[in-house]
């Protein structure tokens, strides 16, 4: 399911949609936020283009209202029912949970929605290690 292939190795690792080679990202770390969108223009295994046009990623941020929604209802959750705190305090807590979690949502959207318009390529993939290894 995690496994090297499938579209839920490229959203939660962030590496290329296509070959599942290389980080679209210039650093791996969503915490280093000076560097949080900065992203290859193209993977050096595959040459697969990222920014399939300008603003191309505009579209990620109707993904990240609900991968947010999604964090903050486990912040609610969590807060409200299994550790038994007022509303106010569950509220704080799903701001919190927002903003320390925010370069996360902010990556887990974008390759979310590149990999809407692109999949693994088993072919591709096998040319692109197979290049690497040479």
């Amino acid at each position: 399911m995690f496994k090297k292939g499938s579209r839920l190795y490229s959203i939660f690792t962030g590496v290329c949609p296509k070959c599942h080679e290389e980080s679209m990202y210039t650093d791996t770390n969503p915490y280093h936020v000076s560097q949080l969108f900065s992203m290859h223009e193209r993977c050096s295994h595959c040459n697969t283009k990222y920014k399939i046009e300008p603003s191309f990623f505009y579209g990620s941020m109707y993904v990240s209202y609900g991968v947010g929604i999604a964090f903050a209802v486990a912040a609610f959750i969590i807060s409200y029912f299994f550790l038994g705190s007022t509303p106010n305090i569950a509220f704080i807590a799903i701001v919190v949970t927002l903003i320390v979690f925010y370069p996360i949502i902010v990556r887990l959207s974008r390759n979310i929605w590149i990999n809407i318009f692109m999949s693994y390529d088993k072919v591709l993939a096998a040319k692109a290690k197979k290049k690497t290894t040479n």
